[in-house]
């Protein structure tokens, strides 16, 4: 039976999501996937969707309404890829009992906020030039697996060479407990 893996976009959703088709065709195979554009999720609808507008209706409820409707709709164990503003939604779901087995953000923003870390399995991603990493004494404090990529910035999950190698933690991951006797 295939594991579980609920995919969650960044802010942009599914309107500049292309290379999230790379994800898919990559773990379509060996996961179930659940995927959610997360500004359906925090039921965003903007007449102009800038980056400053966007961010600031995630910021003003949007975080706090798409990590409720996740909850609700994420009933059964599963394990999480989230991109950008799609990791604090998951993290902060995981806090109010999403049941999650484990969490793999890349770039995600606004974590630093967070003082509690989910009980799941957490792995962080982000580039070095990532305007949206936490700090260092953050990610020592709440002690999650971090790995920052040289010469890449916050976008850094859209390049194909990022994807394989999420891709192939992730499928290594599920492969390996196969295996194992």
């Amino acid at each position: 039976m295939a594991k579980k893996l609920v995919i969650l976009s960044d802010k942009w959703g599914s309107k500049k999501g292309l290379w999230i088709t790379s994800y898919l065709g990559y773990l379509q195979q060996y996961y179930d996937i659940s995927y959610y554009d997360i500004q359906e999720l925090a039921n965003i609808h903007l007449e102009v969707n800038s980056d400053e507008n966007v961010g600031k209706a995630f910021d003003e409820g949007g975080i706090v309404t798409a990590a409720a409707h996740l909850v609700k709709n994420v009933t059964e164990p599963s394990h999480f890829l989230a991109f950008g503003m799609g990791g604090v939604i998951a993290w902060k779901a995981a806090l109010k009992g999403l049941p999650m087995k484990s969490l793999y953000a890349i770039s995600s923003a606004r974590l630093d906020k967070e003082s509690q870390a989910p009980t799941a399995d957490v792995k962080l991603l982000y580039g070095e030039c990532d305007m949206c990493k936490p700090s260092q004494q953050w990610l020592a404090q709440i002690g999650a697996k971090t790995e920052i990529v040289k010469g890449f910035g916050h976008d850094l999950y859209s390049d194909e060479k990022i994807i394989i190698k999420v891709c192939q933690e992730l499928l290594t991951k599920i492969t390996k407990k196969q295996f194992v006797a």
